[in-house]
């Protein structure tokens, strides 16, 4: 597993009985993880001084219930990147700090590249992953369904100070997107997607992950070049394994291209015993 351990801002301090207690900056949050499926004693005393607590109901969603006054938005900081942090109605805080592992690894193949590239970011929520290869010099496509995650992605670059970087920023249903860049003839050097576990099609009809990642990243590997540099593949579909994910890119990117994949999970660093969460997955195309 990869861990994200160069955070300074943020800190997995501990994680019992079904919830994560992390501090984001001078914040503390207490926030429900499936994946927390321990009931170890909660050693930690910052589990009583929580700012803010997410309580799920039964009925679907959840409310946080606040300990104490927190302003509605806060920064916090990865490297020379800058982030806005805000907790929303979905337990969510707009950042996964997981990710933080294949930001740097995105970055790394960028700059080692030394040559001009075009990133083609799917499904692509507040721009973490466009950030960071903005900042290592790659021209980026950031698209994304959600009007409120664009207008979060273009504040979390001007904080980071990158709103003059080359991004398009780009309101869309990801499918019909990458179907109009197809027919464009517009193509990219690497692609990053983390779809959901659930959404809907092109035509508004529901689909699971499990159901349509073969298609969907069958259809993205026509918008590369010639001489692609990475194909990534997030995913926290609990059903989806990573090596499933990394199949599907040896069936079809490798297949086209040669270079190698791998695959596993990405987890964050807990403070209190010195485990690591797992959070999610990543499958990898790369050219060498």
């Amino acid at each position: 597993m990869r861990a994200a351990n160069g955070w300074k801002d943020y800190t997995l301090i501990d994680a019992s009985s079904g919830n994560r207690l992390e501090q984001w900056a001078d914040v503390l949050l207490i926030r429900p993880d499936p994946q927390v499926v321990w009931n170890t004693e909660k050693k930690a005393k910052e589990w009583y001084k929580a700012d803010a607590i997410y309580h799920r109901s039964s009925k679907g969603g959840g409310e946080w219930e606040y300990k104490h006054k927190l302003p509605q938005k806060w920064e916090v900081h990865y490297k020379d990147l800058t982030f806005i942090v805000s907790p929303t109605g979905f337990k969510h805080t707009g950042l996964f700090p997981e990710q933080a592992v294949n930001w740097d690894l995105y970055r790394e193949k960028i700059e080692q590249a030394n040559r001009p590239i075009k990133v083609l970011n799917l499904f692509a929520y507040t721009g973490g992953a466009t950030l960071a290869c903005a900042a290592s010099g790659a021209s980026v496509t950031h698209v994304d369904s959600s009007k409120g995650m664009i207008a979060w992605g273009k504040e979390n670059a001007k904080v980071s100070g990158l709103e003059e970087k080359p991004i398009r920023w780009i309101i869309d249903d990801c499918t019909k997107f990458v179907m109009r860049e197809i027919r464009r003839g517009s193509l990219y050097d690497a692609v990053i997607m983390d779809p959901p576990s659930y959404g809907r099609g092109p035509d508004g009809e529901m689909w699971k992950l499990e159901d349509q990642i073969f298609d969907l990243i069958s259809l993205c590997a026509n918008v590369l070049t010639d001489n692609p540099l990475f194909f990534s593949v997030n995913s926290y579909t609990t059903g989806l394994s990573p090596a499933v994910m990394e199949y599907i890119l040896n069936s079809t990117v490798k297949a086209k291209y040669g270079g190698k994949t791998s695959c596993g999970e990405i987890g964050l660093p807990v403070k209190e015993t010195g485990g690591i969460l797992p959070c999610g997955a990543t499958a990898l195309w790369e050219s060498k």
